[in-house]
């Protein structure tokens, strides 16, 4: 260094430096540090997204600041969601919804006179109390669905398949009558 570069230097040193000197320093030091590194001041390195928190690396952020962030608390449903998303339960728990729920979904008056048996790949299978009642669940089979899938979901169930009730078995253990049976003991 020649010696007006010196004495430059050396009455900086000497007189007390304001805050906007300080600045004007440290701006001029990063900006010849970028200079060195060949990019310019404030640039990010590409490819370094930091896992979705604002471009910075997770290390150095450690505030949550204004905007939403995963570190934030999450409601509940929110996460239990998510969380049957990822495991894959999300059809389980829909299954589980239509018979949890069964009287809110089809109403108080159709859930008294019938049940849900089984849901197997879109198809619920349902039980009526009597064959009258059997018939009146086919008959308003469009609307059930209606009102299940609003409460569900569409596509949980595609189709219902309406059973009336079951009558006794007379073909039970190892020697039965064939034919008709023993249709005559009733009087």
């Amino acid at each position: 260094m020649d010696s007006a570069g010196s004495a430059d230097t050396a009455s900086q040193s000497t007189e007390p430096s304001t805050g906007r000197d300080l600045v004007k320093l440290a701006l001029e030091g990063v900006r010849e540090k970028a200079k060195a590194r060949g990019t310019s001041p404030g640039a990010r390195k590409p490819g370094k997204s930091g896992g979705g928190l604002g471009g910075q690396s997770p290390r150095r952020r450690r505030w949550s600041g204004p905007g939403a962030d995963q570190r934030d608390p999450q409601p509940l449903g929110r996460i239990v969601s998510r969380l049957s998303v990822e495991r894959g339960w999300n059809t389980s728990l829909a299954n589980g919804h239509v018979f949890g729920h069964w009287a809110k979904l089809v109403g108080e008056d159709v859930a008294e006179h019938a049940q849900p048996l089984a849901l197997k790949d879109g198809e619920l299978t349902v039980q009526a109390s009597s064959t009258a009642w059997a018939t009146q669940l086919r008959l308003l089979q469009a609307q059930l669905l209606t009102k299940i899938a609003a409460g569900v979901g569409h596509g949980v169930v595609k189709r219902m398949r309406i059973q009336g009730p079951t009558a006794p078995s007379w073909r039970k253990g190892y020697r039965h009558v064939p034919g008709r049976g023993p249709r005559d003991t009733y009087g």
